[in-house]
């Protein structure tokens, strides 16, 4: 991309209210190894030449007319999610649920692994000086994570299990402790990624076998709090990870859904019903952007740890090999030559 012809667009009518960024720091999410791998997500189908990369944070070096929030210079974390219309779920504040919103890296929509990339300055963060611009390209995960803790209601002094230790299941760990929760099981395959999860905060972390049943593993997450969870986040979209959240949680409890698995997917409902416990579903994010810098700035979350790989963009085929492999936690690619910098 050019910032030339980038900066032409900057000026057209109806995009006076765009930025061109320079972009520094971008994170390889989960979702774009799948299009990478297999050319789709459910109905989002790759059709022609896509942009991958939607965790991002980068520099300011160009300004639309109408803009007013931000100037040349800035560091901005970059909210990849832009309302295209005004329709009802724009007006209720939760755009992420618009049918047509605009999405980074999401077909037919380009994500932002470039050099350079314009966006609607209404979506772009004013980064303070205390946050890196990695921290501000993890605000996206940290931001999954923030609605899903809101989705499942963590206030103080709630007990939470986490199914799933990947960078979501972390993030989602990070933003329980900080809302308060004051127990959290997060249970995965992985000893090394349960390690890191003791490290971040986790109370009591839990190893799963690929033969471990739903209810013999619900049975141990209610030994470990003498009590069954207020609250299960399943980060996994495993079946039969599903089935635990639901059998693990407490009789008028939440499970919120964040993994994604398979379409059609066998759950224990009955058992849910009968116990009232609600199962909540969460869709990326919406007016998740001031909260995680605030978090960030004020040091009351940490997630620099989480970063344990970073690649320059001409290495990109190998930094997604990297985290297909499941290597590592989160795998970043530095898109400035001139600042190699976090």
């Amino acid at each position: 991309m050019e910032k030339e012809n980038l900066s032409v667009v900057l000026h057209s009518q109806g995009d006076l209210r765009l930025v061109l960024l320079q972009m520094h720091s971008v994170g390889i999410c989960g979702s774009d190894v799948h299009y990478w791998q297999n050319g789709r997500i459910g109905d989002f189908v790759v059709k022609k030449p896509m942009v991958l990369g939607h965790e991002a944070a980068g520099r300011v070096v160009k300004v639309g007319s109408a803009v007013k929030n931000l100037k040349e210079g800035d560091r901005v974390a970059v909210e990849p999610g832009v309302p295209r219309e005004m329709d009802e779920f724009f007006k209720s504040g939760n755009y992420n649920l618009s049918p047509t919103i605009f999405f980074c890296a999401t077909p037919p929509d380009d994500g932002n692994l470039c050099r350079f990339y314009k966006h609607s300055a209404n979506f772009c963060y004013k980064l303070p000086d205390n946050v890196t611009y990695e921290e501000g390209a993890l605000i996206e995960p940290l931001s999954v994570g923030i609605h899903a803790c809101r989705r499942a209601g963590v206030t103080l002094g709630s007990s939470v299990l986490i199914c799933g230790a990947g960078p979501i299941g972390l993030v989602c760990l990070l933003v329980a402790k900080a809302m308060g929760a004051s127990q959290v099981v997060i249970s995965d395959l992985s000893a090394d990624r349960l390690v890191m999860a003791k490290e971040l905060g986790a109370d009591f972390p839990l190893t799963v076998k690929r033969e471990d049943g739903p209810e013999e593993l619900a049975k141990r997450v209610e030994g470990m709090l003498e009590a069954q969870p207020h609250i299960t986040i399943e980060c996994t979209g495993v079946e039969s990870s599903v089935q635990t959240a639901i059998y693990a949680t407490r009789p008028g409890g939440v499970v919120v859904l964040v993994g994604l698995g398979a379409a059609m997917t066998t759950i224990p409902l009955l058992n849910a019903a009968l116990r009232e416990v609600d199962i909540r579903g969460v869709f990326r994010y919406c007016n998740t952007w001031p909260m995680a810098i605030a978090m960030l700035a004020s040091k009351k979350v940490n997630v620099a740890p989480l970063v344990t790989h970073r690649f320059p963009l001409e290495q990109a085929v190998q930094a997604f090999e990297t985290t297909r492999q499941g290597q590592g936690v989160k795998i970043m690619l530095k898109c400035d030559k001139t600042d190699q910098n976090p």
